[in-house]
């Protein structure tokens, strides 16, 4: 497909985070066929199985940054985040915190790289086929399409390169140097921020929110699927379906019988508190040297 300019990815001339990045070459492409029209994809159990950071964390593993016990407290708590779906605001708050803070010091092409490893190993197997071939329609129809999910925007990039998509919306860690310093630029990538995200993009793109598409598992994302013109529920949570059906929405689920069942759907937030829960292991085992 025709890739899009190169985006800066950081915060706006008026301070704020923009927590998009788009992927592919440098150079500037023809006009797409419809250049005011997008999707927008989430990631998490959406365009992929499982939460994208659970698979870096066992990646990391595999690569001896931490151990099979920490991993295994890690799936613990993805489970709890499945079956209670927590999402308090001191949780959120806690998670801002300790988010990325196991990176602080490392060059961003490393973690760029082993991103790019642990992709190709352990995620790219666990791409939804049917999510990835409704993706690769907005392609063919001449649209452009992001990835939006609360997990580092650097493995959003990743994930939408390896795809053949434009570009990913996620969450922003701040870049000194050309190394991350630990922090976040702004807030997680989750729920009404999705949404505005979106919004700030379509402006700086000239899409027409009403001729694009929004996909997502989460009710979480209602926000951003109410403000496209078309929404679409993959995989569902419960409330999610729910809304759908009230509101006359697409639902896909490429999950079938008793995969379905054990398949669990994390909201978008869940995958955001993991994220913190795997960079504050990673954190402590470092101070302690090992790893």
């Amino acid at each position: 497909m025709a890739r899009t300019r190169k985006a800066t990815v950081g915060t706006a001339k008026d301070g704020h985070a923009t927590g998009w990045e788009t992927a592919g070459p440098g150079d500037t492409p023809p006009t797409p066929a419809d250049p005011r029209a997008a999707a927008f994809f989430d990631v998490d159990n959406t365009m992929m199985q499982g939460a994208s950071i659970y698979w870096l964390a066992r990646g990391l593993a595999a690569r001896n940054y931490f151990t099979t016990r920490d991993l295994a407290r890690f799936a613990w708590q993805q489970l709890r985040f499945r079956v209670f779906a927590t999402e308090h605001a001191g949780s959120m708050s806690r998670a801002k915190e300790i988010a990325l803070a196991f990176v602080a010091g490392w060059r961003v092409e490393d973690v760029e790289r082993l991103t790019e490893e642990i992709f190709d190993e352990l995620m790219a197997p666990r791409i939804w086929r049917g999510t990835r071939a409704l993706a690769e329609q907005h392609v063919a129809d001449g649209q452009r399409v992001w990835l939006v999910t609360a997990a580092p925007v650097e493995i959003g990039r990743v994930i939408a390169d390896r795809l053949g998509l434009t570009g990913a919306i996620g969450t922003v860690a701040e870049i000194r140097d050309g190394a991350y310093t630990g922090r976040l630029v702004g807030d997680l990538m989750h729920g009404a921020a999705k949404a505005e995200a979106v919004i700030r993009l379509a402006a700086v793109e000239g899409l027409d929110l009403t001729r694009c598409a929004a996909y997502s598992d989460s009710s979480n994302d209602l926000p951003m699927l109410s403000a496209v013109g078309r929404a679409v529920a993959i995989n569902p949570d419960s409330a999610l379906r729910r809304t759908a059906r009230e509101r006359g929405w697409p639902v896909y689920d490429f999950r079938t019988g008793r995969k379905a069942a054990r398949i669990a759907v994390p909201s978008t937030a869940a995958a955001g508190l993991l994220a913190g829960a795997v960079t504050a292991v990673l954190a402590a085992r470092r101070r302690r040297g090992i790893g």
